[in-house]
Parts: C-alpha cells; structure tokens; sequence
C-alpha cells in the first residue's frame, strides 16, 4: 500500500499547488538605465557641439592668418615701391639737374648759389 499510495500523491496537486501552470515573464534588465542613457546622450551631443565649435573657430583663424599673410605681403611691397620713389624723387631733386634743365630752358644764374630746399613737416 505505500508504494501506491506515494504513487497517487505525486499525481495528485496540493491544496498550495494551482492546477494550472501560470507563465511567468522575467524582465531582462540592460546594461544601461534610461537615465543613464539620458546623460550618455547629453555628453555625446556636448562633446559633438565641442568640437564642431572647434573645428569652426580653427577654420576662421586660418582663413584671418592667411588674409594678414596677404595684407604683410602687400605692405612689404608697398614699402619696397615708396623707398623706390623716394630715392627718385632725390635724385630729381639734385641742384645740378635743376641747373642744367634751367639753363636748357634758356635762364641764366647769376653768381648766385642754388640750395635744395627742405620740408618742413607740420604734426
């Protein structure tokens, strides 16, 4: 009788026991919180702001050196031109030159010295 009567228990369900077997759904928990998530993405977008920033204030920096390399460029040469003209502008202003072109216009100097004249610059 034991034997089949331990045999009737294990087919038959316990009072505790539901007859039926409900499905029981388990979560799966990432490896990430939302907040989490939440903060990863703010950081990102910061760090994407940063170096868009960057990369455009690098590029205006660049542009703004090569535009003064340009104006020192032209600066040199201009420099290069107005020490030209004003060597030319000595050299036509010699006293013997205004003399020889004086005396081929016909005029006649009179015992008289021929000085440069100078300017005066008023600041």
């Amino acid at each position: 009788m034991s034997a089949n009567h331990a045999r009737s228990w294990q087919t038959t369900p316990s009072p505790k026991q539901s007859p039926s077997k409900v499905p029981v759904k388990v979560k799966k928990q990432g490896w990430v919180t939302k907040g989490e998530k939440v903060i990863y993405s703010i950081i990102a977008a910061g760090v994407i702001i940063a170096g868009i920033f960057m990369v455009s204030l690098s590029s205006a920096t660049d542009s703004m050196n090569r535009d003064l390399q340009k104006l020192e460029t032209t600066v040199q040469k201009q420099k290069v031109t107005n020490e030209g003209l004003a060597f030319e502008v000595k050299e036509l202003s010699r006293p013997e030159r205004i003399i020889s072109i004086a005396e081929g216009h016909g005029l006649k100097i009179q015992n008289a010295e021929v000085k440069q004249a100078k300017v005066v610059d008023k600041e």
